[in-house]
């Protein structure tokens, strides 16, 4: 069981540090460009975006594991998880509309766009390609990297809309402004992030 539990956290840490989706995969570009000029408005969609990660990978993968493996439909696994993904992100948006109106309007269409979220589609199918569907250990890595990948997308988020905070109190250049620095600072963090390669599996060996 401790060795399970080392694994679990290895998985955990490495897709909050090492390998996130944002930062080392570039999957969910859209939000993370598109929600991170302001703190609040970044915290609310990454909170968002983990909730779907988690429930899409408690859904998904079940219906994996015991309908589509079991009936042959696996070439239906897309379709099916965009089905689910799309279904969880209407219920967010009605519940944020009716009881945080404020945050459901900062969102906006970035809200209805997580079911677009590439991000939040690559992790459920990751999941079944990486852990496979046979058995709770497989589930249970599963629902684990999903969380990991939910808060290293919400911890891109806040520090890339702290980096734009800066930004935008700089004297930037004519060309620059705009996308331009907004990209070049996303790729400062990028690379910042590589410096944790391998930190992970080094402190629990």
């Amino acid at each position: 069981m401790e060795l399970t539990v080392k694994e679990l956290i290895i998985i955990l840490m490495s897709f909050v540090l090492v390998d996130n989706y944002v930062l080392n995969r570039f999957l969910g570009i859209c939000p993370f460009l598109g929600v991170s000029k302001k703190v609040n408005q970044s915290v609310g969609m990454g909170i968002a975006v983990i909730f779907v990660m988690l429930v899409a990978t408690l859904v998904t993968w079940p219906i994996q594991a015991y309908i589509l493996v079991p009936l042959k439909l696996g070439f239906m696994q897309t379709i099916v998880f965009i089905l689910v993904i799309a279904t969880l992100v209407q219920f967010i948006e009605i519940f944020l509309k009716k009881f945080i109106p404020a945050l459901h309007k900062s969102l906006g269409v970035y809200l209805p766009l997580i079911t677009t979220n590439c991000a939040v589609l690559g992790v459920t199918i990751n999941n079944i390609t990486d852990y496979g569907v046979d058995g709770p250990e497989a589930f249970i890595k599963s629902i684990v990297a999903s969380l990991g990948v939910g808060l290293g997308f919400l911890l891109a988020m806040v520090l890339f809309s702290g980096m734009r905070s800066r930004i935008e109190e700089s004297d930037v250049p004519e060309s620059f402004k705009g996308l331009p620095v907004t990209l070049v600072a996303a790729s400062f963090i990028s690379m910042a992030f590589f410096g944790f390669a391998g930190i992970v599996e080094n402190l629990l060996a």
